[in-house]
């Protein structure tokens, strides 16, 4: 399994990179947010990888980080999403505000990547939201929710958020007094 890829970049596509290491040019299908995060070619890069071994081919996909390709891994573990859907999740939607929907059962929102359809969306949230943090003691509304937003936009997971506000009640207070306790659990 090829975990991730040191190397130059060699070419540069819309949902494609080449990367080469020590003489060998990897060709890896990624996310377009990827693509666009990538330095210029002849510029080294790392990225993250997955391969996906089919009958008929051997396909790597990149990522610019651990937990896109963790992300990867879970949409395609869900029935109806191969590899290319999975891969235009990741396109369209950044990694928290897609694992924001999930765990929220926005399934609505989900249905704007193509190739995905009402019962698919519905399915990713079925599946996926409670391995992602999902947790229906948490409220979509009020302090609570704000500050589950708020870890998320710091870069936590839904999981890492979940745990920090796990055992915090509302208890009638703002949510920078929620947030503040949250994050000292955070650094534990």
């Amino acid at each position: 399994m090829i975990s991730f890829l040191d190397g130059e970049v060699v070419e540069k596509g819309a949902t494609r990179v080449v990367i080469g290491v020590a003489g060998i040019g990897y060709d890896v299908l990624v996310p377009t947010s990827v693509v666009a995060k990538l330095p210029a070619v002849g510029k080294t890069t790392r990225l993250h990888t997955r391969m996906v071994v089919r009958e008929d081919s051997m396909t790597l996909y990149g990522f610019s980080a651990v937990d896109q390709r963790d992300l990867f891994d879970l949409l395609t573990g869900v029935t109806g999403v191969g590899p290319k859907v999975a891969l235009a999740f990741l396109s369209v939607l950044r990694p928290a505000a897609l694992t924001r929907a999930i765990v929220n059962g926005d399934a609505a929102s989900l249905t704007v990547v193509p190739g995905v359809g009402k019962k698919v969306a519905q399915r990713v949230v079925l599946d996926l939201a409670e391995k992602l943090g999902g947790d229906a003691e948490l409220p979509s509304e009020g302090p609570m929710a704000d500050v589950r937003d708020a870890l998320l936009s710091l870069g936590l997971t839904a999981t890492e958020a979940g745990e920090a506000m796990r055992g915090i009640e509302a208890d009638g207070r703002e949510a920078d007094d929620i947030l503040r306790e949250a994050l000292q659990k955070v650094g534990r």
